[in-house]
């Protein structure tokens, strides 16, 4: 285990606790410092404290354990809501990225938790709780940084920044939220506006690319490999020892089965339809949530083909990849079997081959790998491309100011390697624009399953005006309300779905999702 200095506000006799879980992460880009303290987070209240021995809660099966609580020092600060309505549970548990690691919702508590980057000292995190707040449940949240004496006020506030960002509670975001519901009475009642999303634009785009392609339950296993690999990088000596240690993959060519060879002409088809850069359109398993990998739904020569799964690459360890595998152990914390999503910085130094091999990414790595490095060289800076969102006007007061927005940031997220349109169009979505659907194999499955139409390729993103235009400018968010809720109504309540049964959410289990309802639903543990 590494020496590790103490922490800012830590004492040596803490460092311990750093030491061993090792949740950190690189220092900033330069395109990317902390902001400056806000008023709203000059108003909230910082508290203090840790918990006596009598506090700590008492093991149970499948609970998931922080050290005693007498070891925990924790920093608690209120984040006010403002006046707009909120549920916290509906703003996470609303889109698959709240799934993917290091992101854990517990159902049993109704909180949110995962590590969060400090300004102070960007080369550590600490695990974060969002919580309801006890006192005033409606008027604040609860946000307890754990393993920290106390916070500086600069810290406070990107602390509360990245849970801004991932539950939307800017007044802009807020203001969206309201004009949306109005339109859509069902959404206003269930509280539905808020599209989770990540604590940074990066995380954003790296989880974008690793929805396409594959299965959810491969999504969902990359996702928690770059976790698991940061903490290793921070853990170790460096990044060279990986490099070095780890032979180039070489390809194995596979035989092709006749359901295989319809899939690649499908996939053509697509991508010749929509974009050369991005094939990804076409496959059945390019969705964002459930891959609709054994489902019909693409036409060829009027016929609907049924798609099989994407293999994975030889000898990859997420082949027999199990959910069950997700889930945490009472002899193990949450903080010690993740690390923080990894940052430009650790990524740009990596080897290609070796990532595609550690985090099972295939062609992924290569594409990660280089928004990485353009990130750190500067040719790409998140930062600027959320400014250039700031610089639009409202939607709903001025629309024409929507086309030019969106336009020029696609234009500019063109230029990455690897972002086609379908990608282009979730990372925009998470920016924060909803009149555009990111149309895939998903959404064709629904609107033929839902809406009887009889949709084609060609035909579908004219389905989709048809359909949704009236809620224009907020066609993404009528949409998504509509497939969320199908899901929620096949799979149970998603909310209140153990962690561990989240790789359960792929297209084959649709059809016997009334059968295993039961299943998914969660047993009883608690995080805290």
């Amino acid at each position: 285990m590494p020496n590790l200095p103490p922490a800012r506000g830590q004492s040596p006799g803490e460092v311990w606790s750093r030491a061993a879980r090792c949740h950190s992460c690189s220092p900033p880009s330069a395109c990317s410092p902390c902001p400056a303290p806000s008023e709203k987070s000059r108003a909230a209240r910082c508290h203090s404290y840790s918990l006596p021995p009598a506090c700590s809660p008492a093991p149970r099966e499948k609970t998931a354990m922080l050290p005693p609580a007498a070891a925990q020092p924790r920093v608690e600060v209120e984040l006010p809501l403002g006046a707009a309505p909120f549920d916290l549970e509906a703003a996470v548990c609303s889109h698959g990225l709240f799934m993917m690691a290091p992101n854990r919702w517990d159902p049993a508590s109704r909180a949110l938790l995962r590590p969060l980057r400090l300004a102070t000292d960007r080369s550590a995190s600490l695990l974060a709780r969002v919580s309801r707040h006890p006192a005033r449940p409606s008027d604040a949240l609860l946000v307890s940084v754990l393993g920290a004496d106390a916070l500086s006020p600069l810290d406070q506030d990107c602390i509360l920044e990245q849970v801004r960002r991932m539950l939307r509670l800017s007044e802009e975001e807020g203001r969206v939220v309201a004009e949306f519901q109005a339109m859509h009475a069902a959404a206003r009642e269930s509280g539905f506006g808020r599209i989770f999303r990540s604590p940074t634009l990066f995380e954003d785009m790296v989880k974008c690319i690793l929805l396409c392609n594959c299965q959810w339950s491969r999504t969902l296993a990359m996702a928690t490999a770059l976790c698991d690999l940061q903490l290793e990088l921070k853990c170790s000596s460096g990044t060279r020892n990986f490099q070095l240690k780890t032979p180039p993959i070489r390809e194995h060519k596979r035989k092709r089965s006749q359901n295989q060879n319809v899939r690649v002409k499908l996939e053509t088809k697509f991508s010749e339809l929509e974009s050369s850069e991005d094939p990804r359109l076409a496959t059945a398993e390019d969705s964002r949530v459930i891959p609709s990998n054994d489902l019909t739904l693409l036409e060829t020569n009027g016929n609907l083909a049924s798609l099989p799964s994407v293999a994975s690459e030889a000898g990859s360890a997420c082949d027999s990849f199990d959910p069950s595998e997700l889930s945490m152990s009472s002899s193990a914390s949450f903080e010690d079997r993740i690390g923080d999503f990894p940052t430009p910085e650790e990524l740009a130094n990596l080897d290609e081959d070796f990532l595609a091999k550690r985090c099972n990414l295939g062609y992924r790595a290569k594409r990660i790998i280089s928004l990485a490095r353009c990130i750190v060289e500067g040719k790409v800076c998140p930062q600027n491309l959320e400014e250039m969102l700031k610089m639009s006007l409202p939607a709903t007061e001025e629309l024409s100011t929507i086309p030019s927005t969106y336009e020029r940031l696609d234009k500019e997220l063109s230029t990455i390697s690897g972002f086609g349109p379908f990608t282009r169009a979730n990372v925009l979505m998470c920016m924060g624009f909803f009149h555009m659907i990111p149309a895939d194999t998903e959404t064709i499955r629904h609107l033929k399953k839902c809406h009887k139409r009889a949709i084609t390729i060609k035909s579908v993103h004219m389905e989709l005006h048809n359909i949704y235009g009236k809620y224009a400018p907020f066609q993404f968010l009528a949409y998504w309300f509509e497939l969320w809720g199908f899901y929620d109504k096949q799979f149970g309540k998603i909310s209140e779905m153990d962690p561990s049964k989240y790789g359960l959410f792929t297209a084959s289990y649709l059809k016997k999702a009334a059968s295993i309802r039961q299943e998914i639903r969660h047993e009883p543990f608690f995080l805290l």
